[in-house]
């Protein structure tokens, strides 16, 4: 994707991105450093990656998981660009899952997994045994929670 940056020395603190067609054009203020610049176009870039990978084919992978799996289906499924520190999140009460735009560029079978784990929790909220013995029913379950921990060493 061609990204496009225009500086501005009216802005002071606030950054937006749009698409001008194939164009991302990310206007940040003229203070920002060159590493501040990158840091943020690459995080408008995964924001506009979440929204091209989001809804509706996102709830329809989780949904065909759970009829799999033999799970609750979720009400609602997203990306999330604020979850920094898990790699999924669930709301039992309203059946919402959030799944971290930091595994966009994950293997599907990770991505499965981490859906599978919340659409567990929709049914068992602890990590008990129970919650165990679903999460079981994924074939790859040892390899992706390995996967996700190397990735979690990645990043600190």
């Amino acid at each position: 994707m061609e990204v496009k940056v225009i500086r501005s020395a009216k802005r002071r603190k606030t950054i937006q991105a749009r698409m001008e067609g194939d164009i991302l054009k990310v206007m940040v203020p003229d203070s920002l450093t060159a590493e501040q610049e990158a840091h943020w176009v690459e995080i408008m870039q995964t924001k506009l990656a979440a929204k091209e990978r989001s809804e509706p084919g996102l709830a329809e992978r989780a949904n065909r998981l759970a009829d799999r799996f033999d799970l609750p289906r979720p009400t609602s499924v997203d990306w999330s660009t604020r979850q920094n520190h898990r790699w999924g999140s669930c709301t039992p009460a309203t059946g919402r899952i959030r799944l971290s735009s930091r595994m966009l560029k994950f293997p599907d079978w990770v991505i499965d997994y981490v859906l599978i784990h919340e659409l567990a929790h929709l049914a068992e909220s602890g990590h008990g045994p129970t919650f165990k013995a679903l999460l079981a029913r994924y074939p790859k379950s040892e390899r992706a929670e390995g996967y996700l921990i190397a990735k979690s060493e990645e990043t600190g």
